[in-house]
C-alpha cells in the first residue's frame, strides 16, 4: 500500500489577489493524530550576552532580543509548525526531500527554524537570513516525530509580512528563494521554485555542477535540479494536494479574505484538510495582514484537530478559536499554553473569538 502524504500546505494571498488591501495567510499543520498541537504564546524579551539557546535536539547562541510570539506547535519539541510574531511576520513550513541526502544525526528541525525566525526577524526577509544562516551554520535533520520510527526530511517555507512574501525552499544545508509581491501561491511537499530565483546559496550551482545533476549551461532550474529522481511515495502522493490548493486559490483570486482561507483549509476533497491512516491535520492558522501599519494584525488558530467537522458558511461558526491582537504593548509577561476549548482568558492582548 503506498504511504500517506505526511506533511502540510501554506497559502498566502496578496493584494490583488485579497479583496481588501490585506496580506492573509494560512496554514494546516498535518502531524500524527495522537500527537498534541498546542497554541503557545511567549512574549518579547531580553538575554544574557553569551547565553545559549536550547532548541529542540541542539545548543545554538541566544542572541540579545527576540520577538513576542504566538505558535502553534506540538507540544513535545521546541520548534513549531507555524506562528507570528509582533513584527507582523508569519512563518510555515512543509517537509521536502531532495537529491541531497537527509543527514542522521541531530541538527535543527524545521520547525525550530520558524520559531528562529519569528523571534528574531522583523521582516519576511529578515526572518529568512536568521533562518539561512542558521542553516549554513548548523544544517537541518533530527526525529521529526515522537514516534520511534524514523522519519527526518529537509524543509521548505512560506514567510509572509504586511508588504510581501518569500518561499524559501532547501536541499541540506543549500537554499533557493523566490520573492512574492502580489497575488497568490501556495506551498506543500514539492519544490516550486524553478528559474525564477531572487536569492540563493553562493555554492548552489556549484554543487549541482559537482554532483552532474547541471550541465552548467541554459537557464538554472532549481525544481528540476535538486528533484530527487525516485521520490517518497508521499511525496508523489502530496502531488493532489499542491495541485488542489492552487486550483482553490485561483478560483479565489481578486477576492481572498479571512473566511476563504479556512474555506481552503477545510476542504477535504483536495486533501488539504487530512484524515489519513495515522495523520490528520491537528492544527490550522490563518493571519491577516493588513497593509496599513496603523491596524492590527488578526491571527486564528483552531488548537484542535480537523477544521472541516467545525465548518459553517460564514465567520460565525461554532468552534471556539484563539485570536492574538498585536500590538506595541505585549501585557503577556510568560509563556502562555492552551491545548483545548473551551479557555479562559485574562491578558488584555489576547481575546476569543467564535470565528474559526
Amino acid at each position: 500500500m503506498a504511504e500517506v502524504p505526511m506533511s502540510c500546505d501554506c497559502f498566502v494571498s496578496l493584494p490583488p489577489g485579497s479583496r481588501d488591501d490585506h496580506v492573509i495567510f494560512g496554514k494546516n499543520a498535518d502531524r500524527p493524530r495522537d500527537e498534541v498541537q498546542e497554541v503557545a504564546h511567549y512574549p518579547a524579551e531580553s538575554h544574557p550576552p553569551g547565553s545559549m539557546l536550547e532548541c529542540t535536539y541542539i545548543q545554538i547562541p541566544q542572541v540579545e532580543q527576540t520577538h513576542a510570539v504566538v505558535l502553534s506547535k506540538p507540544a513535545w519539541m521546541w520548534g513549531a509548525e507555524m506562528g507570528a510574531n509582533d513584527q507582523g511576520v508569519c512563518i510555515g513550513n512543509e517537509a521536502i526531500w531532495t537529491r541531497e541526502p537527509v543527514v542522521p544525526g541531530e541538527a535543527l528541525l524545521g520547525m525550530d527554524f520558524v520559531r528562529l525566525g519569528l523571534e528574531r526577524g522583523d521582516s519576511a526577509w529578515s526572518a529568512l537570513t536568521v533562518i539561512t544562516s542558521l542553516l549554513e551554520q548548523h544544517g537541518q535533520g533530527g526525529q521529526c516525530k515522537e514516534d520511534p520510527v524514523p522519519f527526518s526530511y529537509h524543509n521548505t517555507f512560506l514567510l509572509v509580512d504586511r508588504n510581501e512574501a518569500w518561499v524559501l525552499e532547501t536541499a541540506g544545508r543549500l537554499w533557493v528563494a523566490q520573492k512574492v509581491t502580489k497575488g497568490v501561491k501556495n506551498i506543500s511537499n514539492q519544490l516550486t521554485i524553478g528559474t525564477e530565483v531572487t536569492a540563493e546559496h553562493p555554492e548552489l550551482r556549484g554543487v549541482a555542477q559537482a554532483q552532474g545533476w547541471w550541465d552548467g549551461e541554459g537557464e538554472f532550474n532549481f525544481a528540476q535540479v535538486f528533484s530527487p529522481e525516485n521520490p517518497p511515495a508521499r511525496m508523489e502522493l502530496a502531488k493532489q494536494r499542491y495541485k488542489g490548493g492552487t486550483e482553490l486559490l485561483q478560483q479565489h483570486d481578486g477576492s481572498v479574505t479571512a473566511a476563504v482561507m479556512m474555506s481552503i483549509l477545510r476542504d477535504k476533497p483536495s486533501g488539504i484538510c487530512m484524515d489519513s491512516g495515522g495523520f490528520c491535520t491537528t492544527g490550522s492558522m490563518v493571519s491577516v495582514l493588513p497593509r496599513d501599519t496603523s491596524m492590527p494584525c488578526i491571527h486564528f488558530f483552531t488548537a484542535t484537530p480537523d477544521p472541516s467537522r467545525l465548518a459553517q458558511t460564514t465567520l460565525s461558526g461554532s468552534s471556539l478559536a484563539f485570536r492574538a491582537r498585536w500590538t506595541e504593548d505585549m501585557t503577556c509577561t510568560r509563556p502562555t499554553r492552551w491545548r483545548s476549548a473551551p479557555w479562559r482568558l485574562t491578558r488584555t492582548s489576547l481575546q476569543l473569538s467564535l470565528r474559526f
